[in-house]
């Protein structure tokens, strides 16, 4: 088997990185782009030596592609996603999988009816950074997890973001946008998740625009800003996440956002919102952090690290890490989050992903 033929639709800011990565990776070529904006999607072709430029349809249904990259806004996630699988695509979706719980369902479902692979974003936690904490969970050298913390605080994009309503409609917010970092960074450090509690609400009635043609104008916000979880693992670990876009300064550590305490010791998790970062650990008889030796590639920048591990998968040499599955335990979870704020009730959760595969250490991609 070559390499695995990539489809991209939607050409916005994240696109760019991805161009990058999965052009560099052998295990993947990018043979066609799509975007309702023909013109952007030229631009992008011409930039990255990419073949065809397509309409969004014509690209999901292209016998030259072999996986439909989805790059589009998260309202249409399930949908573009379902039509590449009807068309026999394999698919990775940027996060969320999607915003709605029955389309998510219905993809991994028509997905596994046809033996096609569906990969979704997060893959941050396969880089460096997270898999070298996993290790460090793996090895107990904090010993047994008890709990963790985990917070994404701060105001909104509105500030420098043109075009910031789709993070105030429903099917935005602060949980669906940046909570698939923390909760898929926390399953694979702590496995699945059993049941949840959550608190939500929306502080501010009205947002402004504070860049670009629209500056100055109104946005009415349509969904919950401020969200508090209590997370019940499978393992025994309890953990809360809060995630807002209501806090005029982040309080917690940008660098380390992700604390785990064990029965031997307290672990800081960089960011997982980036591949790399130091993972510190204080045993209970020390007073100082140590860092831990990273053990793991990819430090830096990897967008499209699942999507090479679908490519992988297909061969035969790689579990597909950054699974559908996984990604809908994830949106599942961030879902009920505001499900048990409406009803003031546990939510237990119907998914039980297994807990994501460790990554083999320090495997370079070749050159």
């Amino acid at each position: 088997m070559g390499a695995l033929r990539v489809g991209i639709v939607g050409i916005g800011n994240i696109s760019g990185i991805y161009f990058k990565n999965l052009v560099a990776f052998p295990e993947t070529e990018v043979v066609a782009v799509a975007d309702l904006d023909l013109e952007r999607a030229a631009k992008a072709a011409e930039e990255h030596g990419v073949p065809h430029v397509l309409t969004p349809d014509e690209l999901l249904s292209h016998p030259d592609v072999d996986l439909v990259l989805n790059l589009t806004v998260p309202k249409v996630h399930g949908a573009i996603a379902r039509k590449a699988i009807a068309n026999g695509k394999h698919v990775y979706n940027e996060k969320p999988l999607a915003t709605e719980w029955d389309d998510a369902l219905a993809l991994i479902a028509e997905a596994r009816a046809k033996g096609l692979e569906v990969g979704c974003a997060p893959d941050t936690f396969l880089g460096a950074g997270l898999q070298t904490a996993r290790k460090a969970v793996d090895q107990g050298l904090i010993g047994t997890p008890i709990s963790a913390k985990a917070a994404m605080m701060g105001f909104g994009p509105e500030p420098w973001h043109p075009n910031p309503d789709f993070f105030y409609k429903p099917g935005g917010g602060p949980m669906l946008d940046m909570g698939p970092y923390y909760l898929t960074a926390l399953v694979h450090l702590l496995g699945p998740i059993k049941r949840l509690a959550g608190l939500s609400k929306a502080t501010f009635p009205e947002r402004t625009v504070g860049s670009g043609d629209r500056q100055g104008e109104k946005i009415t916000v349509e969904t919950p800003t401020f969200l508090e979880a209590l997370l019940d693992f499978h393992s025994g670990a309890i953990a809360d996440l809060t995630t807002s876009f209501d806090t005029a300064h982040n309080v917690t550590d940008w660098s380390h956002p992700i604390i785990v305490f064990g029965t031997d010791g307290v672990m800081k998790v960089p960011d997982p919102n980036g591949f790399g970062g130091d993972v510190l650990i204080k045993g209970k008889d020390h007073e100082d952090w140590t860092p831990v030796e990273v053990t793991h590639d990819f430090p830096e920048n990897s967008r499209g690290l699942g999507v090479r591990q679908i490519a992988l998968s297909l061969q035969g040499k790689s579990p597909n890490y950054a699974s559908g599955d996984l990604a809908a335990h994830v949106l599942e979870a961030m879902l009920s989050v505001q499900k048990s704020s409406e009803t003031g009730q546990f939510v237990t959760l119907s998914t039980h992903p297994e807990r994501p595969q460790a990554m083999p250490e320090l495997v370079a991609v070749a050159a």
